[in-house]
């Protein structure tokens, strides 16, 4: 095979694999899988097609996905050598951290530190991880005589090979690449944390440190309470979402979840009217995270409590071009809150505040520059300003309005669905599959554009939302159970457009063998046109 490495071309005998090709070429520790022909691959990957090999370090997205996942298959394997019959389940990602719990058992100091130190043994011994792939006849045979729920649900879909990863004896099945062997993961800690515990790894800004994680008290318990209600339902797995679906019980769990944000709506409407000097909402959250339809849902919750929602968006009032500050590239950096003419936006909203006319600009994105075309507002007695900016959860922005004044709601789509009982979905994920949709639905973009811009997208949330969510007064968590089961079918033609010439063939790949695990939901007419959803597959009321 001709093999492009390090902008040199090799030789490579046919079915030799990327460690024993290229092993003597890995000088850093940290090497942790490869990229070959635009697929993330293990090191043990056989080569048997001509193209290109790079290799992938923990300090890339990729690495440090894989270094978290073959951490927790670790952790898996200690618990289950040490306490064999433990229920475990890994829950969420909180910051650089996974919050896992133990269903049967209560977790104490003493089992903590017993499992550690099994894993630090686990990991100076460096023992191979190994993938055993096996036919859907094979993987049927196999659980038939296993109890146990590890890899299972792969038997449940159309798959041609059924995949586990197999330490010594131990068996699981993790979704993604794994990691060759377990000497590989020098930095995490494991911490007993609330009623469950912690396993804590770097950042990918700070590989090699570990920071113990503050606690975010308020997304905690916004997670917690849907974690609590999907348990309730006996919803929590895909395996239960796939069998509620077959079952033809999609209606109830479309209502279900529209009661839920309904519900929600209307105490944040309530606490709203019950803090009576609040004059402004001021709502931020990452991307896709359905803050339109909030806005709209939650402007008409207010209605009903006697208040009238009055908008005002944040895009208007942008420095003029010439003082909008450059990025390291010398490109226009839009989403700096330097972009933000702040002293005209806090004048005006004072204004407003005193009961004064003001005269709103408009900005012109193609002169940049506002203008003053005549749109006047006047605040009633019984009137609020709602204000949706990347900004607003942080004081900076508002820096002259009174904080009593003020109502801060962080939203964004926090799923607590996962694969099975090891495999969480990333909420990042649910709000990329969603993004995809949108985009090609009302931008007319493809799915290789949204995923091109995605972690440039990314950055921004982690620059300029995420640092500030604990200031939020609430929580708006815009999750539905059963999002990606309609999803699936608007996503994935799109995904299966991208070939592997182009570098995001990877995370397409990915994302399409996620979406496989999910049944899907044919019939979206039953989902009702004021549903958050439809912000994202059309036919929603709020579309301007």
């Amino acid at each position: 095979m001709k093999i492009i490495f390090e902008n040199q071309e090799y030789e490579i005998p046919e079915n030799k694999t990327i460690k024993e090709a290229f092993g003597h070429k890995i000088k850093a520790d940290d090497i942790i899988a490869a990229r070959y022909n635009n697929i993330i691959a293990s090191l043990n990957h056989p080569i048997r097609k001509n193209g290109q090999i790079s290799l992938i370090s923990r300090t890339e997205k990729e690495g440090r996905n894989i270094y978290i996942r073959g951490l927790l298959y670790i952790m898996s394997k200690a618990f289950y050598e040490l306490y064999p019959e433990s229920y475990l389940t890994i829950n969420y990602q909180l910051s650089n951290a996974m919050f896992c719990e133990i269903e049967n058992m209560k977790i104490t100091d003493e089992i903590i530190d017993r499992v550690k130190q099994k894993m630090q043994k686990i990991i100076s011994q460096d023992l191979p991880i190994r993938k055993v792939e096996m036919s859907p006849e094979e993987a049927k045979a196999f659980y038939a005589k296993e109890e146990s729920l590890r890899g299972r649900l792969q038997t449940d879909i159309n798959k041609e090979k059924v995949s586990l990863y197999y330490c010594e004896d131990y068996y699981n099945y993790f979704y993604g690449t794994m990691p060759i062997s377990t000497g590989f993961a020098k930095i995490f800690d494991l911490r007993k944390f609330r009623n469950g515990f912690l396993v804590e790894y770097p950042s990918l800004t700070e590989a090699n440190l570990l920071h113990q994680n503050e606690e975010s008290l308020k997304l905690i318990s916004t997670m917690e309470e849907y974690d609590e209600l999907y348990k309730l339902m006996k919803i929590n797995t895909v395996y239960r979402l796939n069998k509620k679906i077959q079952e033809g019980k999609i209606k109830e769990l479309i209502l279900f979840s529209e009661a839920i944000h309904e519900k929600k709506i209307a105490e944040i409407a309530s606490k709203i009217k019950a803090k009576n000097n609040v004059r402004m909402i001021l709502i931020a959250g990452p991307t896709s995270s359905g803050k339109t339809t909030f806005a709209g849902k939650l402007g008409m919750a207010l209605r009903v409590q006697g208040i009238k929602p009055v908008t005002i968006s944040v895009d208007n009032y942008f420095v003029e071009r010439e003082q909008n500050p450059v990025d390291e590239n010398g490109n226009y950096d839009f989403e700096c809150l330097e972009a933000v003419d702040v002293n005209l936006f806090n004048t005006q909203l004072l204004a407003l505040l005193a009961g004064q006319e003001v005269e709103l600009p408009t900005f012109d994105f193609t002169t940049g520059h506002k203008q003053y075309l005549g749109n006047k507002l006047k605040l009633q007695e019984d009137e609020i300003l709602i204000i949706e900016g990347i900004h607003c959860l942080n004081d900076e922005l508002t820096n002259q309005i009174p904080k009593e004044n003020k109502f801060k709601v962080y939203i964004s789509d926090l799923t607590v669905l996962n694969i099975d009982y090891y495999n969480r979905i990333s909420t990042t994920d649910t709000r990329l599959i969603r993004r995809i949709s949108r985009d090609y639905k009302f931008r007319n973009y493809s799915a290789l554009h949204t995923l091109k811009m995605w972690s440039s997208v990314n950055k921004g949330e982690q620059k300029y939302i995420f640092p500030y969510q604990e200031e939020a007064d609430c929580m708006f968590n815009s999750s539905i159970l059963y999002e990606i089961a309609v999803l699936k079918d608007f996503v994935l033609p799109l995904l299966e457009e991208i070939d592997d010439t182009h570098p995001e063939y990877s995370e397409a790949k990915r994302l399409i063998e996620m979406l496989r695990y999910f049944e899907s939901v044919k019939n979206i007419d039953l989902i009702p046109n004021n549903s958050l959803l439809r912000e994202f597959i059309g036919g929603s009321i709020y579309e301007a």
